[in-house]
C-alpha cells in the first residue's frame, strides 16, 4: 500500500510556536496593555471585504493592488478579497456601520492580513499586523497622539535602536504644486528612469523618490523637496506635530523623500525604522489620509493611523520572561486517579495554576515536571491509605508539608500554602 503523502505548509505561511508563539503574544498583550493607557478602542473588522474597498482606497496602481492581494468569486460571483490591511475595512466600516456618530475615533484592532509577495526574513504571505487609527479628528494632536503612543510601545516592548523619520506631504494645493514639479523634473529625465519608474511617472510620481532602483536613484535624489512648495496652512501643521513631539520628548528625523503615493493623503507621513532587519528596517509606519472616506463614497472626513507588524516586532524583542510557574498534581497510583483530577479542578478555580500528566509512573511525572517548569509536585495518595491524602513538595527547597485532601478543598483558604510558595 502506497504511503499516503503528508501535506505540506502553504509557501509564506507559519506555524507559530514555543519562543516565536511566546514573543508573538507578547507583542499582542504589550500593544492592548499601551493602547488601554491611550484610551483606545479595540475594533475587529472581516478578514475579507468587497474587492472594491481595497481597490477604490489603496489604488488600483500600487503593487498591493495590482500585484499582491488574495481575490476570488465567491459563489455567488461577487468578486472578495482577503484583506491586505486594515485601514480600508475600519473606514468601511466607518461609514456603514455609522460611527460618525461617534467621531472623533480612537480605535485598534489586530490580525492576519494577506498579501502575495516573495517570502523573506520578516515577511510572509500571512503575516500579522498591530493597527491604529484616528478618525474624524483634522487637529496635529491626532498625529502626534498617534506618534507617542507608537514610540511608548516600542519602548515597552524593550526594542531599540529605531528611528523616527518624518515627512509632511503637505494638504492638497501643496500636494498638487509638488506634484506638478516632480512630473516636470522627471519628464526631462525620462531617458534615464527603471521602465517601472517611466509608468509611475504617468500615475504616481511620487513613487519615484523611493525607488530601490540604481538607475533612478540619481534622478529621485536630485527631484525638488516638498518644503518649497508647502503653503504656510501646511508648515504650520507640520510644526505644529513637531512640536508635540518635542514637548512629548520623542525623538524624530526629518526625511523629506518619505512619501505616501495615494492622493488622499496628507500632511503627516512617518515610519519607525531599523537597520536590525536587514532591507526589511521598516518596523512601524503610517500618515494621514484625509482623503481615504471620500473615496469611499462618504463625506470628507479626516484620519491619522498607523499599522506594524507582529513578526517583524517579535523579531526584535528579547525572549519574554517564561510565565510562573505551576503545580504539578501526581496520583500515586491508578486508584489516586479520580480524586487527583477532582484536587486538580478544585486549584484551578481556586486560582492555583496546576497540571497533571495523562501517563507516567510518578518518578517520570516528576522529571517532567521539573524539566517543564512545574515550582513544585503535589502527590496524591489513593483512597484508605494510610496517613495523610497528599503530600506537597517544593523544588529546590527544604519545604515539604502532609495535608488532608478534605482540609484544602473546604474553601478557597485552604489554597493559602499552596500559592504561598508559588511565584509571584
Amino acid at each position: 500500500m502506497a504511503r499516503i503523502q503528508t501535506p505540506q505548509r502553504v509557501r509564506g505561511t507559519q506555524d507559530i510556536f514555543r519562543e516565536d508563539q511566546r514573543r508573538h503574544a507578547h507583542v499582542l498583550a504589550t500593544f492592548e496593555r499601551v493602547r488601554a493607557l491611550y484610551c483606545f478602542e479595540r475594533v475587529d473588522v472581516p478578514v475579507f471585504e468587497a474587492t472594491e474597498v481595497f481597490a477604490r482606497s489603496i489604488g488600483e496602481t500600487t503593487d498591493v493592488v495590482s500585484k499582491e492581494m488574495y481575490t476570488f468569486p465567491d459563489r455567488g460571483g461577487d468578486s472578495l478579497t482577503l484583506r491586505p490591511e486594515f485601514t480600508a475595512g475600519i473606514a468601511r466600516a466607518y461609514l456603514t456601520e455609522g460611527w460618525q456618530q461617534y467621531a472623533p475615533l480612537k480605535l485598534t484592532t489586530s490580525g492576519p492580513v494577506f498579501r502575495y509577495e516573495r517570502p523573506q526574513k520578516g515577511r510572509f504571505r500571512q503575516f500579522h499586523q498591530i493597527d491604529a487609527e484616528v478618525i474624524g479628528a483634522a487637529e496635529p494632536a491626532a498625529d502626534v497622539e498617534l506618534l507617542v503612543m507608537a514610540d511608548q510601545l516600542l519602548r515597552e516592548l524593550g526594542i531599540e535602536g529605531v528611528t523616527l523619520q518624518l515627512n509632511t506631504l503637505g494638504d492638497a494645493e501643496t500636494r498638487d504644486a509638488w506634484r506638478a514639479g516632480l512630473v516636470a523634473h522627471f519628464a526631462a529625465h525620462r531617458g534615464d528612469l527603471s521602465e517601472e519608474s517611466l509608468v509611475r511617472l504617468d500615475k504616481n510620481p511620487m513613487r519615484i523618490l523611493d525607488s530601490k532602483d540604481p538607475r533612478d536613484r540619481p534622478v529621485a535624489d536630485a527631484a525638488p523637496d516638498i518644503d518649497a512648495y508647502l503653503t504656510p496652512e501646511a508648515r504650520a501643521f507640520f510644526d505644529a506635530v513637531t512640536a508635540g513631539l518635542d514637548a512629548a520628548g520623542v525623538a524624530w528625523e526629518r526625511n523629506a523623500r518619505l512619501v505616501r503615493g495615494l492622493d488622499y493623503y496628507r500632511h503627516t507621513a512617518f515610519e519607525f525604522v531599523t537597520d536590525r532587519l536587514g532591507a526589511q528596517g521598516t518596523v512601524l509606519a503610517g500618515g494621514r489620509y484625509d482623503g481615504l472616506i471620500g473615496s469611499l463614497g462618504g463625506p470628507e472626513t479626516p484620519g491619522v493611523g498607523w499599522a506594524a507588524g507582529v513578526e517583524r516586532l517579535a523579531m526584535l524583542v528579547a525572549e519574554p520572561v517564561a510565565a510562573a510557574g505551576y503545580l504539578a498534581v501526581i496520583p500515586d497510583d491508578a486508584d489516586a486517579l479520580q480524586p487527583a483530577t477532582k484536587l486538580l479542578s478544585d486549584l484551578r478555580r481556586g486560582g492555583v495554576t496546576a497540571d497533571m500528566g495523562f501517563r507516567g509512573a510518578p518518578k517520570r511525572r516528576i522529571e517532567v515536571a521539573r524539566k517543564s517548569g512545574a515550582v513544585g509536585v503535589l502527590f496524591v495518595r489513593s483512597p484508605g491509605a494510610s496517613g495523610a491524602d497528599c503530600n506537597l513538595r517544593y523544588f529546590g527547597t527544604d519545604e515539604e508539608g502532609m495535608y488532608r485532601l478534605s482540609d484544602m478543598v473546604r474553601s478557597a483558604l485552604g489554597f493559602e500554602f499552596l500559592v504561598r510558595g508559588m511565584p509571584a
